[in-house]
């Protein structure tokens, strides 16, 4: 099941990005490596697609499926 970046809501784009940015700031300056998972939502938003989105099949922040 395929999820394109249509799929994924206009919030969750922008969130993604800057929580990515955000744990990986904080990996580099408390030396704590499990941070660096950060890249995780950075990719997730760059590129557009969500990797719990396709295997739910839907994107649910805050509960709604948005069809942009």
């Amino acid at each position: 099941m395929a999820i394109n970046a249509k799929k994924m809501a206009k919030f969750c784009r922008p969130f993604r990005i800057v929580l990515g940015l955000a744990l990986i700031a904080a990996g580099y300056f408390t030396g704590i490596k499990w941070f660096y998972l950060g890249i995780i939502p950075l990719v997730a938003g760059i590129v557009g697609f969500c990797p719990a989105c396709a295997i739910t099949g839907q994107c649910t922040i805050f509960g709604k499926d948005k069809e942009a």
